[in-house]
């Protein structure tokens, strides 16, 4: 019997998430048809058995039990940059964990439509103000990322909603609107996911992944996630 699998993980893992797929895809023949959605909370999920009739974005993948141990190890290059500059500016390492998985999947890589580079995406302007010679190099980015963000927060004294969306509408946006949080839309998700995540966004090699198991028409559905069941039994395969 073939088990059905759904692998979830949080929004801002997909783009490391699905390039950790694509790897399995290239290494090993397909095995299964995978299909890929978002659930209304913004979770990304991939299956064998498409989401309620419909037909998601289809990848063809062997998945295995290697996709654990991949997530675990999404952020493990970065940490002793995060854990430096977040001391070095008095900054929770937390919220800077949050701030690069929302703004680039922990992607060094990652390039907005706007022009924004790297993990914690800096506009040109930014990384030009902070010396940044290379913003695709993860040790200046994410210098630049956290002394910047260090600016916003004394600007806004300490108050991390509104220094939040100025990093991401900028100073003029949050001024214009009354020292308030911007009322555009994506402001207002990003300012909110981070503020979700941060709780759930741990250093690596600590971070959790749980393993749950759901009956759905009699089949056993395997689900991995970085966020703890809240009502289904569970078992922690890594940290």
């Amino acid at each position: 019997m073939t088990l059905s699998c759904n692998y979830l993980i949080t929004k801002h893992l997909a783009t490391a998430l699905i390039g950790t797929v694509c790897l399995l895809a290239a290494s090993r023949p397909a095995e299964a048809q995978i299909y890929s959605w978002k659930d209304p909370n913004g979770v990304l999920v991939l299956s064998n058995v498409p989401q309620g009739g419909k037909r998601p974005t289809a990848m063809q993948a062997s998945l295995t039990a290697r996709v654990a141990p991949a997530l675990l190890s999404m952020n493990s290059n970065y940490e002793p940059l995060i854990r430096e500059h977040s001391l070095l500016q008095g900054i929770r390492a937390n919220l800077v964990r949050a701030v690069i998985q929302v703004e680039s999947a922990f992607n060094p890589r990652a390039v907005s439509p706007k022009g924004a580079m790297g993990l914690m995406q800096l506009m040109p302007d930014t990384a030009a103000r902070f010396g940044v010679l290379d913003p695709f190099n993860p040790a200046e980015n994410i210098r630049a990322g956290v002394s910047y963000l260090k600016q916003l927060l004394i600007r806004y004294e300490n108050n991390e909603t509104l220094a939040l969306a100025a990093y991401n509408a900028g100073t003029k946006a949050v001024d214009r609107h009354g020292t308030q949080v911007p009322p555009y839309k994506e402001t207002q998700n990003y300012v909110q996911r981070i503020s979700a995540l941060q709780g759930n966004v741990r250093p690596a090699p600590s971070s959790k992944i749980y393993k749950s198991v759901e009956i759905i028409d009699g089949q056993p559905v395997v689900r991995y996630s970085n966020v703890k069941p809240a009502t289904e039994s569970y078992q922690e395969v890594g940290r």
